[in-house]
Order: C-alpha cells, then structure tokens, then sequence
C-alpha cells in the first residue's frame, strides 16, 4: 500500500517521467491528465485543476473548476509505455474550489457506501467479477467490424481458439499492474473471452474493472482487434455480462475466520436487499439500450430471482466446498463499477439493518419461458427508458444519490 511519501520516492528513484492521474465521469468512462514529475507534490496538496463542464454528466461552465488528488495506493506503472522514462498511473479523488469531495465522483461515493457499511453494520464485502467481452477483426482502414476473430465456442482451445495469446498478454499485464487475475478462457459466443478476478475488497474491485478495460482495449488494438464490451454485439449470440461474486466478514477480521453460520445468514440479509432492490437499480447496472437486448436471451434472465446453483436466477448461491457467496448476474460491462457497487453496498445496507427475509428459491430453469410463466415471476425493466422510471421514481435510489442527476 503506497503512502505519499512512497509515491514521490518511486518518482524520484525510478526514472519516471510522466504521471497520469486517471477519474471517471458518471458513466464510468476513464478520463486522464499527465503530469510532469515536478508538478506531483501540488497534485498532492492542492489537486490538479480540470474543467468539469467538458465532462458529460458534471457541472456547467459557471461551475466548472474541480481538482483531482491523486490516490497514493492505486500507483501502478504502465508496462506498455517505455521502461526509460517510466509512465505511472494513478487513481484520484475529485474534491471542488472549496476542498469539499465532488458530489459526482462515483470512486467516492463507493468509498462512503464501504465506510457506511463498515460503520453501521460492522461489515466489509469480498467482491470478484467475471467480465465478458468480444474480439473482432478491423477493416482495410483499421475501422471495427462485426467479424468474430474465431468461431469457438465455450471453454474451447486452440487452433479453434485465436484468442488465448491476447488473454496470456492481458493476464501478464495485470499482474505486472498488481491486480490479480484468477481465471481466463473461451466464452461461448464466436470471439467472445472471459477473464475473471480474484475476490478483493469492494473500491479495488471496482479498480480492477476499470483498469481491465483499458487493458484489454490496449492489447486488442495493438493486435489489429477491436475489443466490445457492449452487452449484446451480436444477435442470436451470447451477450457480454459482468457477473458480480461477493461474500462477506466481520471488521477487522480476514475472510474465512469468521462464526461460518452467522455470516451465511448476514449474506442472506445482503441477498434479500440487493433482491428487494434489483429492479430500482436496473439502470445502473444495464445502462444502455443494447443491455435489455441481452436480458432475457442466450442465458441472461429478465427474471427476478434467486437460486441455489441455478444459473438462469438472477441472483444465485453458487455451489461451493468453501465460503458461502452469491453471484449477481445481470449487470453488464457497460455499467460504471463504482455506481454499480454503491447500490448493492446501500442495498445490502437495508437487508442487514432490516433482517430482510427471502422469498423461496426458483429451482427450475428460467431459460424457459413457459416455466417462469407459470411461475409468475415478476420481470426487470424491459428497456432503458422504463428502468430509468423506475429509478427516478424510486425513494431507495434517491437516498443514495441525493441530487445526483439520472
């Protein structure tokens, strides 16, 4: 974990010449800054200035001075950038003219959902996400295309699989950047890839997912590829998910040490509110049009359920020789991670202070319609239009965002 001082040293010490201070807008798209190294210590102590009115989703020009601190503890260096003259990347806080945390920084917003959780609750979340993502040819001009780079299908090898050297380069990459990439392989779609993470806690989490994205777009465009995250690229084809495994321990106490029993029913508590809350939060989860394109087809439910071990329940508890966990299946890559994860830490917030209960388990396969019919399961929104109703109507999300504009 880099402190400040840490930080300066490795500037210092390490023949690094170029400081990128990385922040997200609302949508979670990554922004940065460079900075010289002689600017590092004013970015620390009075922030680095940046005009938010040119940022979709935060101020007007009359209010458009805000500041980026960066966040010693995400120093990562850029293993694509030379090592003579190194590049580093850092993640920052957004703070305004007045030293105030900016009220749109969905990094803090996340930080404040942790502390609260902590807090009131005497509880931290394990958080691991499993992101899928298509690989694609480019055209004669280095335009993108619709053209799969292979036509493998789920968990297949090479030669069917083209894509299991960009995963090794990507993997690579990560562990050079200290994160921690657990699993990769072939997904089902043609040129569609998984890489999943380790568990980590919640902010580093939503690091690693923004960190990936970049990644896996720098490696496919240095392959002549074009990496789409976008949850539904193909009709008739599989989508891109961004599957959500979370556990759960005490404060103050390491994942697994725990009384077993009474952290199964906490994460039952953190169930029941993420389920009681799953449709209000739809539009941060599945936030553009192409998401309800992939809800409800080629195994992504529209249902809202849970399960044990069902794959086609929104919500499921996975089998597991280990600790108990749950895994939320409908938000996909598009969503900002950091909102996403706010609403599910406020969510699961409600269900441990309420002692909320579960309804029954769904144990049949909701991939058929007819059953989930019978079974009159109520849907999630049907279109982006529809679960932004539901959100701004929602007295849950308004809690959290405050005068956050949808």
């Amino acid at each position: 974990m880099y402190t400040k001082k840490d930080v300066l040293d490795f500037v210092n010490e390490e023949d690094v010449k170029f400081i990128r201070l990385a922040f997200f807008d609302v949508k979670g798209r990554q922004k940065n800054i460079s900075i010289m190294p002689t600017e590092l210590e004013r970015a620390f102590e009075e922030g680095i200035a940046f005009d938010a009115s040119s940022i979709e989703g935060f101020e007007g020009p009359e209010k458009s001075d805000l500041f980026l601190i960066p966040d010693p503890s995400t120093l990562a260096v850029i293993p694509w950038r030379p090592m003579t003259g190194k590049v580093v990347r850092m993640f920052c806080n957004i703070i305004t003219s007045d030293g105030e945390p900016y009220r749109k920084d969905s990094r803090m917003l996340l930080k404040n959902a942790c502390d609260r959780l902590k807090n009131e609750c005497g509880i931290e979340l394990m958080v691991g996400t499993e992101i899928e993502f298509y690989l694609f040819k480019l055209d004669e001009n280095g335009n993108p295309t619709k053209v799969p780079f292979d036509n493998a299908g789920y968990m297949d090898i090479a030669p069917l699989d083209h894509g299991e050297n960009i995963r090794r380069d990507i993997c690579f990459t990560l562990e050079q950047m200290g994160f921690t990439p657990e699993a990769s392989h072939h997904e089902e779609g043609p040129g569609q890839n998984e890489i999943d993470f380790r568990y980590s806690d919640v902010l580093t989490a939503a690091d690693n997912v923004a960190t990936f994205k970049w990644i896996v777009n720098t490696k496919a465009a240095a392959n002549g590829l074009y990496a789409d995250f976008s949850p539904k690229p193909l009709a008739g084809e599989a989508g891109n998910g961004m599957h959500i495994n979370i556990s759960c321990h005490k404060t103050g106490t390491q994942s697994g040490d725990d009384d077993s029993e009474e952290m199964n029913e906490t994460l039952n508590y953190i169930l029941a509110g993420i389920f009681n809350h799953i449709e209000e939060i739809t539009y941060f989860l599945n936030p553009v049009e192409n998401s309800y394109k992939r809800l409800g087809s080629a195994k992504a439910t529209k249902y809202i359920s849970w399960g044990n071990g069902n794959r086609s329940a929104l919500i499921r508890i996975p089998s597991s020789k280990n600790k108990m966990r749950l895994e939320v299946r409908s938000p996909d890559p598009e969503c900002n991670p950091y909102i996403a994860l706010t609403f599910m830490i406020h969510a699961a917030i409600d269900g441990i202070k309420n002692k909320l209960s579960l309804q029954p388990s769904v144990e049949e396969n909701l991939f058929d319609n007819r059953t989930a019919s019978r079974l009159g399961l109520k849907t999630l929104p049907q279109s982006l239009e529809e679960a932004k109703e539901v959100a701004a109507n929602s007295m849950f999300v308004k809690a959290v965002t405050g005068d956050f504009n949808l």
